[in-house]
């Protein structure tokens, strides 16, 4: 039995498509396929390095995850990554070729050619697998993009998917969202729409199903699931949306870990591991207070390092990290925070903004310059002096060097024998490593220095297995499957 494509678009951005994109991925492997997830453009900060050396959107890594796939290029063939209000990177086939203005980059000659290469991804992805599991982008109604849009209807039709509505009914206006965003479609597009599903219901979903009746009338288009709200499985979130629900404080008897919040942030699902080890509590500020409550500071990953690091000059947060760390709190910088983190950063082209030359922290004895080339790889290594083989991946623009007569040790040594990072001592450290803290053996060092021996059992590459089989669950129960799967079968 053959699968043709399955599509879910939304009312709105953050209806819950990606998290249901990757439920889907888990059902469709539980039931014996070999599906993979398709999304022709993201933007977001938060991407992962596929192992060809290509960058894609973390959603999509979650997704190929879920498939029990490698991520690769091809599941999201074009990622904005902004870097200022006005600017973003555009990464294509998962490399960087260029930055350009929103003008700029949805201009008709553009989204013409970048379209061409959004189909041919598709196709090599679907003479690979099966079914595509594709995801839209924001709402499918911008009727302003319509000409340009290259991620939602104008994609469902070119692969022929089987396309649901999903909408947010936590948010309030349901009946309005859903009705609007159907009838806003052209008839063409209407006609590709099987389904809708009604995300985050509180309560008894049963109460809903008046509420079923009402839009299958207003629309034409039944609702097909009912999903309820959920807190206690954890999937990986790629919008930084998310960042307004989590804590923001210390606490008492737990390592507190503060996360600097950057404008600019990127990859902060770096510090998710944080969240379910229980000897350690982590938090994101930017409150002086609550940055000398913690015991540990972590300056993380941003898509300008220079233009936020100004601005931890200018608000006092760089002084109040100096200051914690000489009263001996634990600093450590990943990726653009390790670049923050030493003597200066240096943009001799401009590619981050104005400044050419910027203070850093002064922390470590180093120097970082922004270059136009980005290193984009997986890596294996050893922390510190450690035995353990560790894993993560890199995505920068610059290289980092040492300067002055002083000499440090690097912080890990790459399979190859090539060190990586800086170890200034057991107070400081700076990485390029994105998935760090994702390694036992770090988190085990992390909190034996913060005077907590004892070694946890916790796996996180097991414990997200497990939360895709509990999503897949909690979804497969909310929706009519019959139905779903005779809208797909060839």
């Amino acid at each position: 039995m053959s699968l043709r494509p399955i599509m879910f678009v939304g009312t709105c951005s953050d209806a819950g498509k990606s998290v249901l994109n990757t439920a889907f991925c888990r059902i469709f492997r539980q039931d014996g396929y070999r599906p993979a997830p398709f999304k022709a453009q993201n933007m977001s900060l938060n991407s992962y390095a596929t192992p060809e050396g290509g960058e894609i959107g973390r959603a999509q890594a979650v997704q190929a995850e879920a498939c029990g796939l490698l991520p690769h290029t091809d599941m999201n063939p074009v990622l904005l990554k902004p870097s200022s209000d006005q600017t973003s990177q555009v990464i294509l086939n998962g490399k960087p070729v260029g930055s350009m203005s929103a003008r700029e980059y949805f201009r008709t000659g553009n989204t013409r050619e970048l379209w061409g290469d959004v189909v041919r991804a598709f196709r090599r992805l679907e003479a690979r697998y099966e079914p595509i599991v594709l995801e839209g982008a924001g709402s499918i109604s911008e009727l302003n993009l319509r000409d340009r849009d290259i991620t939602n209807m104008r994609m469902a039709q070119e692969a022929g998917a089987a396309t649901y509505l999903v909408a947010d009914i936590d948010r309030g206006g349901v009946f309005g969202s859903v009705y609007g965003s159907v009838m806003l479609l052209p008839e063409d597009e209407r006609k590709l729409l099987k389904g809708i599903i009604i995300n985050k219901f509180r309560g008894d979903a049963s109460l809903f199903e008046d509420g079923k009746e009402l839009i299958r009338k207003l629309t034409g288009v039944p609702v097909v699931g009912v999903i309820p709200y959920f807190r206690d499985i954890f999937i990986e979130k790629e919008d930084s949306v998310a960042l307004e629900t989590r804590a923001t404080t210390a606490v008492e008897d737990k390592i507190n870990v503060a996360v600097v919040l950057l404008r600019r942030m990127s990859n902060f699902t770096d510090f998710d591991v944080l969240e379910h080890d229980k000897r350690f509590h982590l938090y994101f500020t930017d409150s002086l207070s609550e940055i000398q409550r913690a015991d540990i500071i972590i300056l993380p990953g941003t898509k300008n390092t220079v233009e936020d690091l100004q601005i931890l000059h200018s608000n006092g947060i760089a002084e109040a990290v100096v200051r914690a760390y000489r009263n001996g709190k634990r600093v450590i910088g990943i990726c653009g925070g390790y670049q923050m983190l030493g003597i200066r950063v240096e943009d001799p082209g401009r590619i981050e903004g104005r400044q050419e030359k910027m203070a850093g922290l002064g922390l470590l004895p180093l120097v970082s310059v922004i270059q136009d080339k980005k290193v984009v790889c997986q890596s294996r290594f050893r922390y510190k002096d450690y035995d353990d083989i560790c894993e993560g991946y890199q995505i920068h623009m610059g290289q980092t060097r040492p300067e002055g007569p002083a000499l440090f040790p690097g912080l890990n040594v790459l399979v190859d024998g090539t060190t990586e990072g800086c170890r200034l001592n057991d107070y400081c450290w700076g990485t390029y490593m994105h998935g760090i803290l994702d390694n036992p053996v770090v988190l085990n060092d992390l909190a034996a220095a913060c005077g907590n021996p004892e070694k946890s059992g916790f796996n996180f590459s097991e414990f997200k297995q497990q939360q895709y089989d509990l999503l897949a669950g909690h979804v497969r129960k909310a929706v009519d499957m019959d139905y779903i799967y005779s809208t797909i079968v060839v």
